[in-house]
């Protein structure tokens, strides 16, 4: 059984959502330098402005299962389309820091459309196709990320061009209002098209809908499989008639056991693995080699491509080889990648030249760092605090890229193609594939709650992570973060090994059974 009927055209509707999601966490990686110089941001307030969306999604899991059982998956759809509609139309007309927060924070209240996207895609599926389908949302999230790239490093180059229509739009004055822009239009466009879709007929049977549910059952192209899928989703919505508590307290029944801890490491290990520090922080993360802004720009839009291109090969292989051999070697891989990038980073000196100073920014006071040249520094935290102590943190920040573009002494080449290698290897494995098992390894009867608790805690270590990464990059420095992240990503390889099971071509109500009568393995 392969994509049938309109199964694939609605969930391909749906996965877009990921499009959009991935522009508005990319869009921002552009926009650091810019938004820090306009409104005078500290660490800690450039990680609020990045990570804001992050928090906001911790607030809207909460009561995402209660409105998606309330409503309905599509009407909850149609909400956070229009959430991220507004957030993007806000952030560009933000006067402030605190409106910009304000206005991202809105947009992270959307960012449930991956977990809702999950459940609903899930629930539309036959068992065989489930696993490409749902790794549809992965494939746009990461689409979306290379367009936000992509768009980012245009604006950047067209603010340099003479061009009457450069000066025209403002585009010079205004880069980072239109880097973020962006999304106005593709949002708008996702809340058109999720008009068209159907109702889940497995909502529509727990709400007592059932002739609905065989109607759409059959546009989804289930044929004369319709009574056998049926008989099955009303047998499951039969035990599933709970209320949000009792669902609740339903996921932490024995016979949940396995699944919810395959879901909490999965939750934990995805973010953990740092990945939304590049990838939120891009051109950042770049210009610590020493490359420059344009150069690190132009190196975004490279992982954009990459994330893309293993995305798509997690897609052509995750129904053949399985969930578990993927997730394993993925993960395997991408400690390797940032072992590698500790290493080089740990190896590293930085010494300043005074050809430096015919680039610095009219503001730097360049006097004051005539001391500096000479000095070899062991580490980019000693160097920045050299310099900081000197010039102000302002000035530090304005000419950080040139600073580092002339200090730097390393391998930059190794660090480039081992980030992307990580980049690689997490769109090849738990990228994708943390969604497909989510949407596999809970029944219908505690899907509502689960699928939102464990996007939960993915949330919330995501911002974690991205609230506080300026501020480890300026006080623990590269070598360490990328060092705290391999060991992160060894310690969650070795707990997957032990208890993640296959559970390709199967289908939900079969993975249920075989997860209730397994015993969990000891760790």
């Amino acid at each position: 059984m392969g994509f049938r009927g309109n199964a694939f055209a609605y969930a391909f509707i749906v996965a877009l959502g990921g499009f959009v999601f991935g522009l508005d966490a990319a869009l921002i990686s552009g926009t650091v330098r810019f938004i820090t110089v306009e409104f005078g941001l500290n660490d800690l307030q450039i990680g609020a402005v990045v990570s804001a969306p992050g928090f906001g999604v911790i607030f809207a899991l909460l009561i995402t299962g209660f409105i998606a059982d309330r409503i309905g998956r599509k009407k909850t759809l149609l909400l956070i389309a229009t959430l991220y509609l507004l957030s993007a139309i806000a952030s560009v007309l933000a006067p402030n820091f605190s409106a910009l927060v304000a206005a991202r924070f809105l947009g992270g209240l959307a960012f449930t459309s991956l977990s809702l996207a999950s459940m609903y895609i899930g629930e539309i599926a036959p068992a065989q196709s489930r696993g490409k389908l749902v790794a549809m949302t992965q494939i746009n999230i990461v689409i979306g990320l290379s367009a936000a790239y992509f768009l980012n490093n245009a604006i950047l180059q067209a603010t340099g061009s003479s061009a009457a229509w450069v000066a025209t739009l403002g585009i010079a004055d205004y880069t980072w209002r239109w880097m973020l822009g962006t999304e106005i239009l593709p949002a708008l466009l996702w809340l058109l098209l999720l008009i068209q879709i159907p109702e889940s007929p497995r909502w529509l049977v727990q709400n007592q809908q059932s002739q609905e549910a065989e109607r759409v059952l059959e546009s989804l192209g289930f044929g004369s499989e319709i009574g056998e899928s049926l008989a099955e989703i009303e047998a499951s919505a039969r035990t599933s008639e709970r209320s949000f508590r009792e669902q609740l307290v339903g996921l932490f029944d024995h016979r949940m056991r396995t699944a919810f801890w395959i879901g909490l490491v999965i939750a934990v290990v995805q973010p953990i693995t740092g990945i939304n520090s590049i990838l939120f922080y891009a051109p950042t993360v770049f210009e610590q080699t020493g490359i420059g802004t344009d150069a690190a720009f132009a190196q975004a839009v490279a992982i954009g491509l990459i994330s893309v291109v293993f995305t798509v090969l997690a897609l052509v292989l995750i129904d053949r080889l399985g969930r578990r051999p993927l997730t394993l070697i993925g993960l395997t891989w991408a400690g390797a990648s940032l072992l590698v990038c500790a290493v080089a980073f740990n190896s590293a000196t930085y010494s300043l030249s005074e050809p430096v100073f015919e680039h610095l920014p009219d503001s730097i006071d360049t006097n004051a760092l005539a001391d500096l040249v000479g000095r070899e520094y062991q580490s980019d935290v000693a160097f920045k605090d050299a310099v900081r102590e000197r010039i102000g943190d302002t000035a530090l920040r304005a000419g950080e890229s040139k600073l580092l573009q002339n200090a730097a002494k390393l391998n930059s080449t190794l660090i480039l193609v081992a980030i992307m290698s990580f980049v690689a290897a997490y769109n090849f494995s738990i990228g994708p594939i943390m969604w497909i098992l989510l949407s596999e390894i809970f029944p219908i009867n505690v899907r509502s709650v689960a699928i939102p608790s464990f996007a939960l805690i993915t949330s919330i270590v995501n911002y974690l992570v991205n609230q506080f990464f300026p501020w480890q990059l300026n006080n623990m420095g590269a070598a360490e973060i990328f060092s705290f992240y391999a060991g992160c990503v060894a310690v969650g390889l070795v707990v997957l090994y032990r208890i993640l099971p296959e559970t390709k071509n199967k289908s939900i109500e079969a993975i249920e059974l075989e997860l209730g009568g397994v015993k969990m393995m000891a760790l």
